[in-house]
């Protein structure tokens, strides 16, 4: 039995994401396993990324201001003394990529999407607690960010860098010498806007306007209004690589963006892009109403696994057109995509979602990959926030 397209729906799904997070993650020494399995037995010498701790931060601070609940500030402040006490370097400043299960840094590398979802956390932990103490990290992260990664002369933000801030070639999203992302580029313009919504500072606004400009012009193809992912220091493209899940959420993100700034005439052309963004995402569509992960048109290869992120997004993305445009075909995608986490993503006997669900392109179908519940990547930030979005876009709560 499917629950319906509705409000409450979502609420109840947000609250069961965050008891499964609430009850088999925490390791009892005030952090967080960095891996439960399928059987949500935690496996406790897992090393833990500062990616899926800043998530945990995000969430629970998030789901505070939403359920105003205590115990969900109380985990949020376990998440932060967490990052803070483990991940902050206190020697170079910014945040470890990983540390082991006891705390110790494993790889000290700087990567700028790390640094970005530290920012994302901490800022949303300031909205949610008051505590300036965390807002005050979060702008120490980003003036590290501005001073290291920030490209003068070719806009955008370079990928990574040594523990102390120097060169180095393993951008463990990618090598040299493609050292800029969309992916990094998405998930910093998602952290700044955080923080300017935290801190109203003039300078933070035109670095935000700024590396929009660079993603509409550079990472968002004006042909095919889908995001190219890896480019060099001159914006010259790797590939052509399409990869829907980050097209459908960058299409919301960045609308996002342009309404936190209130920058009308950004939003009139973010919105446009918006919709033409989702258009294009929606050809990635299989018959299970789900995205594929992605395409190579240089090979004409598509990566058909569905991900429990991808469909996290892809509720949000067609949602979020529907509003813009009212036009019911983003609305039925939206629904379809519901439908099919409902049917395929949530576990109903173990909770939480499965992180990726096989498909066949000739029966339309496929099945769960029972893997890890909770690993280096899969934090309860997607779910979680594409619950509570649609919560919220439906009438039934806000900050």
């Amino acid at each position: 039995m499917l629950a319906p397209f509705t409000a409450r729906a979502f609420r109840q799904e947000l609250v069961n994401i965050l008891d499964y997070w609430e009850k088999y993650t925490p390791d009892g020494r005030g952090g967080f396993h960095g891996r439960v399995n399928n059987d949500n037995q935690p496996v406790p010498d897992a090393p833990r990324s500062v990616v899926v701790t800043s998530r945990i931060l995000w969430t629970y601070a998030m789901a505070n201001q939403y359920l105003h609940k205590p115990k969900y500030l109380t985990l949020a402040k376990n998440a932060y003394q967490y990052l803070t006490t483990y991940f902050t370097d206190k020697q170079e400043g910014g945040v470890y990529w990983s540390v082991k299960a006891d705390g110790t840094p494993l790889d000290t590398k700087k990567q700028i999407y790390g640094q970005a979802f530290a920012i994302y956390g901490l800022s949303e932990y300031y909205l949610a607690s008051n505590h300036a103490p965390a807002l005050a990290e979060a702008r120490k992260l980003y003036e590290l960010v501005e001073k290291h990664s920030f490209d003068p002369q070719n806009g955008g933000y370079r990928e990574a860098f040594a523990r102390d801030w120097g060169p180095t070639d393993d951008y463990i999203l990618s090598k040299a010498p493609w050292n800029k992302s969309m992916n990094t580029h998405l998930h910093l313009i998602e952290a700044y806007t955080n923080l300017y919504r935290a801190w109203p500072d003039a300078r933070l606004k035109e670095q935000i306007k700024g590396m929009m400009d660079q993603i509409l012009n550079h990472i968002v193809s004006d042909k095919t209004h889908r995001m190219r992912l890896f480019f060099n220091t001159n914006w010259q493209t790797k590939d052509e690589i399409i990869s829907y899940g980050h097209d459908i959420e960058a299409s919301w993100l960045l609308y996002e963006t342009a309404e936190v700034l209130h920058d009308e005439p950004l939003t009139a052309r973010v919105r446009d892009r918006t919709i033409k963004m989702a258009e294009a995402a929606a050809t990635g569509l299989g018959k299970d109403g789900a995205l594929h992960y992605e395409y190579d048109p240089a090979t004409k290869h598509t990566q058909y696994n569905r991900s429990w992120w991808v469909a996290a997004e892809q509720l949000v993305g067609f949602y979020n057109a529907y509003q813009l445009t009212r036009q019911e075909h983003f609305r039925d995608k939206a629904k379809k995509s519901w439908d099919y986490i409902q049917a395929s993503f949530i576990d109903k006997e173990k909770g939480e979602w499965h992180t990726t669900v096989t498909y066949d392109e000739t029966s339309g179908k496929g099945a769960p990959v029972k893997g890890d519940k909770v690993h280096f990547w899969k934090g309860p930030y997607h779910n979680a926030r594409a619950c509570a979005e649609m919560w919220r876009r439906m009438g039934g709560a806000g900050h």
